[in-house]
């Protein structure tokens, strides 16, 4: 389960992209969530995913 506070969540995501995964979309198959809704939560919380820093952003 994702945290829903989007501060929370970007901590959250940013933390388990660095340790855990490769790249968003593996994070999202792994935890069975969808990239779509992910990128969309957090492009509303004013953060952008960096493709090449792995991470998200402010942007």
């Amino acid at each position: 389960m994702l945290p829903k506070d989007p501060e929370i969540l970007y901590s959250f995501l940013n933390l388990k992209l660095r340790d855990n995964y490769g790249s968003l979309e593996a994070l999202c198959e792994d935890m069975d969530v969808s990239l779509a809704e992910i990128t969309e939560t957090m492009k509303k919380a004013g953060y952008v995913y960096d493709e090449g820093g792995n991470r998200f952003v402010c942007g």
